[in-house]
């Protein structure tokens, strides 16, 4: 073998042996560079903050709105004493079903009695006393005709009359504002109901006035019609244009579940109270079987139309900040996108968007508060898809 060759033999088992060593070294490093790329991979998406997402649900055709209320009696009076005196004995006790005119109890008051004797003999004098007036005048008047007196004297004899005619229409007006008095001492249902408050028993002392220390007058019964009762609801203004005349509504009492009593709507106050922005609405609810009782907390359930056009998705998903209300979005699979929204009812749980938000966007269900418009995030696909409300 030539020299030649034998270099060209040691150059060629260099680069082989340094074939190896590189492919030695390579097979070395490149595990570890995938190893480490990956390793960078899991820590960025480590990084980034997991989120969950839902899709917006469309309006129902029509929603309950459930709101507190109050029942009340459809008229209700408190029955008190128009005359002094003690109770002589009552008639009807709580519980009662009363007629209008039935006599609910007796009061014995003698001072108003005698008052009336007194009044009624002070008339007998007035009448007495403008018949004699009555008598003089006319004799007067006839003995003029004959020039036996002044016309003086007959001016002062009818004049005399006149007031003694006075005298007896006043007499007369006290006699009936006394018998007035002791018609007060029967003291009677002032319409058809039922008994709710008796606070009186026999021999108790009557005041028809306030007392002398200034307290007030103790009602002595408390009548109530509950054949049909009034239910007075606040419907918040977004509902307001919702609930009309006509309208029916379901009444739920928390002691009968399941049961639901309808009622109408007869009136509404057709102005907002400034202080609640509310509608007053009154329910009428017929109660001839008498279940309910007034005075009940109740819950009134009103169909409203909804609107279909209008998304509805969960009130965690809104973001309030100094650039307004927004919702957070997933963009381009694992990016970050804030939409301004305009949002109308709160239903509680879920609020209602009327623009601003696409029906198919994937929505973050529970955005935390450093959320930022870019930001890289981790979903997390759920086992079912969710819809709002859900």
């Amino acid at each position: 073998m030539t020299k030649g060759m034998s270099r060209v033999a040691t150059i060629l088992g260099f680069i082989v042996a340094l074939g190896l060593v590189a492919a030695l070294v390579f097979s070395g490093i490149a595990p570890r560079l995938r190893a480490r790329q990956a390793l960078v991979e899991l820590t960025n998406q480590t990084a980034a903050p997991p989120v969950s997402v839902v899709h917006a649900s469309r309006a129902a055709k029509a929603e309950e709105v459930i709101l507190p209320a109050t029942i009340q009696a459809f008229i209700d009076a408190p029955i008190y004493a128009r005359t002094n005196g003690y109770v002589k004995r009552w008639y009807f006790d709580i519980g009662a079903r009363v007629k209008q005119g039935d006599l609910l109890a007796e009061i014995d008051s003698p001072e108003v009695d005698q008052q009336l004797l007194q009044a009624r003999e002070d008339l007998n004098t007035a009448q007495a006393n403008l018949h004699l007036s009555e008598i003089t005048a006319e004799r007067y008047s006839g003995l003029f005709k004959t020039d036996s007196v002044a016309k003086q004297d007959v001016d002062n004899a009818v004049q005399d009359a006149a007031a003694k005619s006075a005298t007896v229409k006043s007499a007369q007006a006290n006699v009936d504002r006394l018998l007035q008095m002791v018609a007060f001492e029967k003291v009677v249902a002032p319409f058809t109901g039922v008994v709710t408050a008796r606070n009186t028993d026999v021999g108790q002392l009557i005041e028809s006035g306030p007392s002398q220390a200034g307290a007030a007058t103790r009602e002595l019964f408390h009548v109530s019609t509950v054949d049909k009762l009034r239910v007075f609801v606040n419907v918040p203004q977004v509902y307001s244009h919702e609930t009309n005349r006509g309208m029916h509504a379901d009444l739920t009492v928390p002691e009968m579940p399941g049961r639901r009593f309808t009622g109408t709507i007869v009136r509404t106050a057709d102005a907002m109270d400034p202080a609640t922005r509310t509608l007053l609405v009154e329910l009428d609810i017929p109660n001839s079987a008498g279940q309910l009782f007034p005075g009940a907390y109740a819950e009134i359930h009103f169909a409203i139309k909804g609107n279909e056009q209008t998304l509805v998705i969960p009130s965690t998903s809104l973001i309030f900040g100094t650039q307004g209300l927004r919702v957070p979005v997933i963009a381009g699979g694992s990016k970050i996108s804030l939409l301004p929204v305009t949002v109308g009812r709160d239903f509680g749980t879920t609020v209602e968007v009327l623009s601003g938000l696409p029906a198919d966007a994937a929505i973050v269900a529970n955005p935390p508060d450093s959320l930022v418009e870019g930001e890289a995030v981790r979903v997390m696909q759920p086992k079912h898809g969710k819809q709002a409300g859900e």
